[in-house]
């Protein structure tokens, strides 16, 4: 099955931290931030006109008989905007020199194995979609999106941001904007919006979490997006914080991270399509206090919950916080029975962020 030609693009970095870079930082990293901010916002425009007209909910055909297995393929734009570039490697084939083919084709493993082996999910489109990524696409491109085919990574401009290969929750991120759009297709504006990031930031940090080694524990996770993206210099940590929204960055040229970590703080803005980078602060913080307190590896069974949010048939694309809400609370008590320990981490969690009373 192929997915379909027109697609929403959905980008790692948002707009206020290029925007931030091309008003305060040094002429070079000005420079790269122009470039990035010309380059995306063609894309978001692409996305949010295809978002306003509704999206597109893909059917689900029946898993091949076959047992699910990894496709993928991994491409060269060699510093060019053309895709999907030069083929450099595919599945079956030895490790090339170049670390960033390395590390795309093995984080895109990474997030099938996890999708797999956690949920049962046979690819993006649960039904065995080849995974494709392009490195080195543009010159210092500050980002990485994907858009709805594949993957496409730049190199950063080396002095505020590494590589986009270099961390494995951003692919997973990236790939779970396919999950979603296979599944919900929750609209790319608003709460929506913000929901449909924060849920790509759930599953990039629950597939960083399972391929750890040893596995990591909700409690003993660091819950950070894109931890090891920020150049040494840059005072921060990564790009956001589940567990304590807001504090992931505090820099002369970033600036300060500006996710609310609950709803007394929620951003009211024309901005990144309503702001959904940065309300999805809100709904990242509600799933980590879940997952504390349901305990163990967060994808068994608060990651479940999310899941099967995620694949219900009700969750309409207009979705808000309160809706997502009540449905993760009906889904831990589906899986987990009425009042139970699950059902009421769930519920508390959505009632200490302020999305349910």
């Amino acid at each position: 099955m192929q997915m379909p030609q027109r697609w929403p693009i959905f980008c790692i970095l948002p707009p206020h931290i290029l925007t931030q870079l091309a008003m305060h930082g040094p002429e070079n990293i000005r420079a790269a931030a122009v470039h990035a901010l010309d380059i995306d916002q063609s894309l978001r425009a692409s996305r949010l006109t295809f978002s306003l007209l509704g999206g597109l909910r893909l059917p689900h055909p029946d898993v091949a008989a076959a047992p699910p297995q990894k496709k993928r393929t991994i491409f060269d734009a060699q510093h060019g905007q053309s895709l999907p570039g030069i083929q450099v490697r595919t599945e079956n084939q030895p490790q090339t020199a170049d670390n960033a083919v390395t590390q795309a084709f093995d984080g895109l493993g990474a997030t099938f194995d996890f999708y797999l082996k956690a949920y049962q999910r046979n690819s993006i489109d649960n039904a065995g979609l080849p995974l494709n990524a392009t490195v080195h696409f543009g010159t210092g491109y500050d980002n990485a999106f994907w858009n709805g085919q594949q993957m496409v990574f730049g190199d950063g401009d080396g002095t505020i941001f590494n590589g986009f290969t270099s961390a494995l929750d951003v692919i997973g991120h990236e790939l779970t904007h396919g999950v979603t759009a296979s599944e919900a297709n929750l609209t790319y504006q608003g709460q929506s919006g913000a929901l449909n990031e924060s849920i790509s930031d759930v599953f990039g940090s629950l597939v960083k979490q399972y391929s750890a080694k040893p596995q990591q524990t909700a409690k003993d996770a660091d819950w950070l997006i894109g931890a090891g993206l920020l150049a040494s210099t840059v005072k921060g940590v990564a790009l956001r914080s589940m567990k304590a929204p807001g504090t992931a960055y505090d820099d002369p040229m970033l600036g300060k991270d500006p996710q609310p970590a609950d709803m007394s703080r929620y951003v009211e803005t024309a901005a990144d399509n309503g702001g959904v980078h940065i309300n999805s602060g809100i709904p990242n913080r509600a799933f980590v206090l879940a997952a504390i307190a349901i305990g163990g590896y967060a994808w068994e069974k608060a990651g479940r919950i999310w899941y099967d949010t995620v694949r219900d048939a009700s969750l309409t694309p207009s979705a808000n916080f309160p809706t997502f809400a009540n449905l993760t609370v009906r889904h831990a008590s589906l899986l987990y029975g009425i009042g139970n320990s699950e059902q009421r981490a769930v519920q508390d969690a959505w009632k200490q962020v302020g999305v349910l009373n």
